[in-house]
């Protein structure tokens, strides 16, 4: 059987190295994509021949753009794309916020997400593939000020409206959506909550599901 392709913003560590190890050990290919070029090779050497590092910024289209090209010539093609890369904020709320990271984190959080799903679009419309963003808790509630929560807004929005775009060509866009997760996101671990492993098997679930259904959404939130 031929193993599919599978393209993973924020790779280098946390929920996108835990979902680049999965899908190796489901059968998939994956592409590396991340700024932490000597984690990627690490993460790429751990995981052989199935997997490519493929440095850059998910906050430029141009770069994505030539890392899933780079993937397809080496596998073969782009099956699926996991928008993964995101980040957070130093100081929460609108008065005490931080304009220059707002623009950061919307490069990143928003347009990052807009160009794996552009650069990806030029495949799926091929071969039928699989779009998956990473959203949150956050994204489903009003949280005082959040300036992050209202980027998770927008990738819960817009991965509804993308799934009605891509239904068109036959391919299926997920959002995974967890709760508090256990990564490097946080300066301070969260040893009672969920961990990567948890939404990298979300993202599996999704993938694996039957070609006639569309699992629009997954919902992961932590026991406590």
């Amino acid at each position: 059987m031929t193993r599919k392709t599978l393209f993973i913003t924020g790779a280098s560590s946390g929920i996108g190295a835990e979902t680049a190890r999965a899908a190796v050990e489901n059968g998939w290919n994956v592409g590396l994509f991340a700024r932490s070029a000597d984690k990627l090779a690490d993460l790429e050497k751990e995981l052989g021949a199935y997997a490519l590092a493929l440095p850059g910024d998910a906050s430029s289209l141009e770069e994505q753009t030539e890392a899933m090209a780079k993937l397809a010539e080496h596998f073969g093609d782009v099956n699926a794309a996991f928008a993964n890369a995101g980040m957070g904020l130093s100081q929460s709320g609108t008065r005490k916020g931080d304009p220059e990271e707002w623009e950061l984190l919307v490069r990143l959080n928003v347009l990052g997400v807009l160009w794996t799903a552009k650069a990806a679009s030029a495949y799926f419309v091929k071969n039928r593939g699989h779009l998956l963003l990473t959203g949150s808790a956050a994204g489903r509630t009003h949280i005082k000020g959040s300036v992050y929560g209202a980027s998770k807004w927008f990738v819960h929005g817009y991965g509804g409206n993308l799934a009605e775009e891509f239904r068109e060509w036959g391919a299926r866009v997920t959002v995974i959506a967890p709760g508090m997760v256990d990564t490097p996101f946080f300066d301070e671990g969260k040893p009672d909550k969920l961990k990567p492993e948890d939404i990298a098997r979300s993202v599996i679930f999704a993938m694996n599901a039957d070609p006639r259904a569309d699992v629009r959404e997954v919902f992961v939130m932590p026991v406590n």
